[in-house]
Formats: C-alpha cells, structure tokens, sequence
C-alpha cells in the first residue's frame, strides 16, 4: 500500500467503545461534550466502508464525534500528514510506516503496549514499530502484493500460471499475451504505473532488495548502505513491465492502472496488491469474484517464486492531545480489531487479512487475500523491508530516478550509483 496505498497498499474512519470513555456522558445516558477523535489515514480503498462503520459506532455513542480525512491513492500521504501538523491541527491518529517513521515522529506517539489490540497482534507484526519495550503503532491488517493477473485472459491463450516458476518463464508469458492481444481484446499486457513512484520506488524495489536484508525491516533500517544485489534482475523486471505496457508509463497512474485498465479489463496484469480487491468489485463485482489471482515478481538468480507479504501501515495515537481523546483513540482501536462488531467489519466489509489473533481464516472472502495467505501459510513470502528505507529514499530518490529512467533521462547505472549515495548519506 502505498506508502500512499498502501496498495501497499495501501484505511479511514475510527470508532470508540462507549463504555470505557469515562466523563463522556452522564449515568443516565444523556450526552455531555462529545469527545472528538480526528482520523487522519491513508487507505483510500476502504475510506467508504470504514466511514459507514464509523456513523454506526457514532449512532451507539453519542458522545464520540469521529472526522476522518483520508489522503491516498495518487496523492502524497507524508506530504500531507506532515502539513496537518504544521497547520497546527493535529490530529488524534494517524499513520506510521516502520522504524524510520517511528524515529521521525517519536515526539507524538503514544505507547499502545497496554491496549488489547497490542496484545492480541500477530507474532512479529509489532517488530517495526516497538522501541525498548515500548509499542508505537498496531497494525492495520496483513498485506501482499505481486503481479495481479485476469485468469480468464490467461486460459483464453492456452497459458498455465502454475508453469511461471522464473522470469524466463514470465518473459515467455509476457510474449505470448502481447501476440494476442487483438484476439483477447488487450491494449497491452501490463498497465506499469511510472507515474507512481510508491509502486516502483517502494514496492518493485522491496521485491530484489529484501533479500540483502534478510527480509528484516529493522535490519534495512540499521544498514549504512544498499548494495543492490540483486539489481539487474530488479533492471529486467522494470524494463518488461515497460515494454509491454500501455504507454506512456511515466504518466500512468493508479486509478488508471486499477480502475480504467485493469478492471475493465484492457490489459492482462499490473503489479499491485490485495487492496485493489474492492476498487475491481466496485466496478466488476463477478470479474473481481471469479476471474482474478496473484502470482509471485520473480527475483531472478534468487527465489522466484515468494509474494512480498507484510503490514502496509500501523495506527499511531498523538500523545499530546487531551488525555481524555488519547485514551478514546486507544479505545477505539481495540473495539476495531478486538470486538466482533469491528471483526467482521474487518474481514467482511474491509477484506483485511487481519494482523490479530482471534480471527477465522476461512473467513476471508476475496481471491487475492486467499492467495496471500496460502503463501504465508507455506512460508513462501518476502519480508517488507521499505519501510527501514531512509526518511523519503525509495520515493523522492529510488522512485523518481526510476521515472527518469522511464523518460530515458537517466541510465539503470545512475539510478544505482545515485540512490547509493543518497542512502549512505542519509545514514551518516
């Protein structure tokens, strides 16, 4: 997600347990001043259906008012998080991405250590956000992404997917859609966003440069340098998603990748993640049902066969607002993940894979989270290093060279050499 997605990434409204906001009303029920929890998220894909949830919880409490911004999808979410603060109005919660955003924002988060959602997080969900023993963000849910493709297309051209087990095998792939293109009803076999420097500078990049660091975001965060090892196969991966692309790549973006290509099914396969599940039903609900699935981005002369698999983006709570809005925000985000009201809603309206315990897997109900979580069942994932990336290097330096690199104003030697020394850098 993403991270203005996360797609990914790749949330929005909040709600609050009534009976724990203690002063929020009086014993008879009747409504004091309401306690007011500002939301400020990044998940455009659900904004939707956590609003509608959110006017629910407001409707049993009527003493906890919930205003939710939501900034995501093309727009820059650090961009404008850092600008609501600025303004001066800050808001109750917000979103961190890992280690590096812990760091940047240390002096208004709230430890959550004690919260039931804390407790109630997967094993290891928490490792990019806890510091001495302190807990600064929960996790939204559990994420993948990898190249999204149209099953209905593949079996028209006589493709077997389980057959791609390495990039010459998807290179093969590639060629044989483009040679059908016409008959299958494609403007190309790809939609590569290069207008999107998340999907490249982030996601695409996580994918060749996990390995190096042992899959391990505080391992990415502590390291003085980036190596590239695997950077020509990250090189053959841009190149391919480019030339068998609807052009121009440099100025496609994401709701033209998902929604106007993708889920009108003009072209075969994007690289994206679960959370455009509910943009492709929004628009075809029996496509998004029935026809589509998600296949590992080979790293060639490395495993070619792992989805990249983790949390897109975790709650933090402002500490240094009103007491009384602090413990509200807290209370909110248990009753999202930990009441069963909010537990379905995070299954069934959200289609979260959820990042807590006390959930049923055979719950989960779209055909990209099932496919998710059978590789994390089968250990057959990639870590998500991003986000222990230097503060704005896979966008602002690894992304946008990329994009230069797609206008072909920088060769694939300068992107490395330059995003090299940007890292070690930042890290003096």
């Amino acid at each position: 997600m993403n991270l203005k997605k996360w797609s990914t990434g790749l949330l929005g409204s909040i709600m609050l347990t009534g009976g724990l906001l203690a002063g929020c009303g009086s014993d008879d029920g009747s409504s004091g001043d309401q306690v007011e929890v500002d939301v400020f998220q990044f998940k455009v894909e659900f904004r939707e259906e956590f609003e509608q949830l959110a006017e629910t919880y407001e409707e049993e409490n009527p003493d906890v008012s919930i205003n939710i911004t939501t900034v995501g999808g093309g727009e820059d979410y650090g961009s404008a998080l850092r600008s609501r603060f600025n303004s001066g109005n800050e808001p109750s919660i917000f979103n961190v991405g890992g280690p590096q955003d812990v760091e940047d924002w240390s002096d208004y988060l709230a430890d959550l250590s004690e919260t039931e959602s804390a407790n109630a997080a997967l094993p290891g969900t928490l490792d990019g956000v806890t510091v001495n023993d302190g807990v600064y963000g929960l996790p939204y849910n559990l994420e993948g992404y990898g190249f999204i493709y149209n099953t209905r297309i593949f079996e028209e051209a006589g493709i077997d997917v389980d057959s791609i087990q390495s990039f010459d095998d998807l290179e093969g792939v590639v060629e044989t859609l483009d040679s059908q293109k016409e008959e299958l009803g494609l403007d190309a076999v790809f939609a590569f966003p290069g207008a999107e420097a998340w999907v490249t500078g982030l996601h695409l990049s996580n994918t060749f440069l996990a390995p190096e660091f042992n899959h391990n975001v505080t391992d990415a965060y502590e390291a003085d340098g980036v190596e590239f090892e695997y950077g020509e196969a990250f090189e053959s991966i841009v190149d391919l998603q480019d030339e068998y692309s609807v052009q121009p790549t440099v100025s496609l973006d994401y709701s033209q990748q998902v929604e106007e290509l993708f889920s009108l099914q003009r072209v075969a396969i994007i690289q994206q993640g679960n959370w455009v599940y509910p943009s492709i039903t929004g628009i075809d609900e029996e496509f998004a049902n029935e026809d589509i699935d998600m296949m590992p981005i080979p790293v060639e002369g490395y495993e070619e066969n792992l989805l990249p698999v983790g949390v897109p983006m975790y709650w933090a709570v402002n500490e240094n607002l009103d007491e009384e809005v602090v413990e509200a925000s807290k209370d909110f985000l248990d009753w999202l993940y930990t009441s069963d009201l909010g537990k379905e809603a995070v299954v069934n309206d959200f289609n979260f894979i959820p990042a807590y315990d006390g959930y049923d897997a055979e719950d989960i109900n779209d055909p990209l989270s099932q496919t998710i979580y059978e590789y994390s069942e089968n250990d057959q994932t990639i870590g998500w290093v991003f986000m222990g990336y230097p503060t704005g290097w896979g966008e602002d330096q690894l992304g946008a060279l990329i994009q230069k690199y797609l206008s072909e104003e920088a060769s694939w030697d300068e992107i490395i050499s330059e995003t090299q020394e940007a890292w070690e850098s930042s890290r003096e």
